[in-house]
């Protein structure tokens, strides 16, 4: 489990096709103190560590978790020296900064418009119509990695405002429109509309 607190930002240093997708991402952790078989959340999806070694860690990326994400861009996987967020997993008594974040990626969203608020910029997005349904005003969602706070919602768009310490400590700042995010809905939001549809 995570928060959706970015801990450091990684660089893909190099990817291969082994049947699954090996990438080596090149991070500041000490890797020394990351096992094997660790959990660390790569742009929000939650892949394990199966090697490592000062300054780096390689994970395999099944094709379920290509397909579900952004990875591919133009047919071709993470380019080398893209810059993803990274969050190593919760251990007992770490504070629960964000919210309850699984690093299972349920879909891709899309940035549709970016315009500065004073200090911050708004995002808003368009979600895949079987998402949105779980967005909520003031609700919560992970982007990217990232847990955020939903301003408005209107259709299958909502909007998120993004401050200048996240976007200087994430990869925020390099987002475009355009571009494909990796979206996870509210752990809560999904049993809360699970409970509703079991409800006679």
């Amino acid at each position: 489990m995570f928060t959706g607190i970015i801990s450091d930002i990684g660089v893909i240093e190099a990817t291969e096709n082994r049947g699954d997708l090996r990438a080596r991402i090149g991070c500041n952790y000490d890797t020394n103190f990351i096992d094997l078989g660790a959990s660390i959340a790569c742009d929000g999806i939650c892949l394990t560590v199966i090697d490592k070694g000062a300054g780096w860690f390689d994970v395999d990326i099944s094709a379920e978790t290509v397909a579900k994400t952004n990875i591919m861009q133009n047919n071709q996987p993470w380019p080398i020296g893209k810059k993803i967020n990274l969050e190593r997993a919760l251990k007992l008594g770490d504070e629960l900064g964000g919210h309850i974040v699984s690093g299972h990626v349920d879909g891709v969203a899309k940035v549709i418009s970016m315009q500065d608020e004073g200090d911050s910029t708004r995002y808003v997005f368009d979600a895949p119509p079987d998402l949105a349904k779980f967005i909520a005003q003031k609700g919560s969602v992970a982007l990217n990695g990232t847990s955020l706070t939903v301003n408005d919602v209107n259709g299958t768009e909502f909007g998120v405002n993004i401050i200048p310490h996240t976007k200087a400590h994430t990869t925020w700042g390099d987002v475009q429109i355009g571009d494909r995010i990796n979206l996870e809905i509210d752990t809560l939001a999904r049993y809360v509309a699970r409970l509703h549809e079991m409800t006679p």
